[in-house]
């Protein structure tokens, strides 16, 4: 019994945290960075595996629920272009020894409150479809599952294209920062 109450506990605990954890993505994804090569191989390796992992759950759970797999490439796809877009408007700051980038405040305010938006709709029409019973359809396609997976699908997508270019950006600045020492050298 003492475990189930810890249980308990830290889950609400954990859902209590929701929109602290919120908050600060936005503050750390707002802010300025130093560009590093191993922690940009590390996010887009990771990325890259979880998007695939996410479009092979998405196709398992088109099964039961209709147009997940289609709502989350999609998404997916969304969320590259995003992806690309924030490199378009993130400020990159080349120094003698690294290179530092601020993301643009508005894609990712934006990127956390469609998250945000879908979190608390998912919340709402599954407890509303649970609620009316749902007859006829899976609960799980009425409650709007695909469309959480989109959602998914766009933050993925976003980070991956996003991590991708931060890498290139810094192997291009690093390029350019030896061919200046090559050059003074003469």
């Amino acid at each position: 019994m003492p475990i189930l109450i810890v249980l308990v506990l830290f889950v609400l605990a954990a859902i209590a945290l929701i929109p602290l954890s919120i908050i600060q993505r936005y503050r750390m994804g707002t802010s300025r960075q130093r560009a590093r090569g191993w922690l940009a191989t590390i996010n887009m390796v990771g990325l890259a595996l979880s998007a695939t992992l996410f479009l092979v759950s998405a196709a398992v759970t088109s099964i039961w629920v209709p147009d997940a797999l289609t709502y989350t490439a999609a998404g997916l796809t969304a969320g590259c272009m995003l992806g690309i877009t924030g490199l378009l408007l993130t400020r990159w700051e080349p120094t003698a020894g690294a290179l530092y980038y601020t993301p643009n405040r508005l894609l990712v305010l934006g990127i956390t409150l469609v998250v945000t938006a879908r979190l608390l709709y998912g919340f709402w029409r599954g407890w509303q479809t649970w609620q009316a019973g749902a007859t006829g359809a899976s609960w799980m396609a009425t409650a709007g599952v695909a469309g959480s997976m989109a959602a998914g699908a766009v933050v993925l997508g976003y980070y991956l294209a996003y991590w991708i270019g931060v890498r290139r950006r810094l192997r291009k600045s690093a390029r350019s920062q030896r061919a200046g020492t090559a050059a003074k050298r003469f």
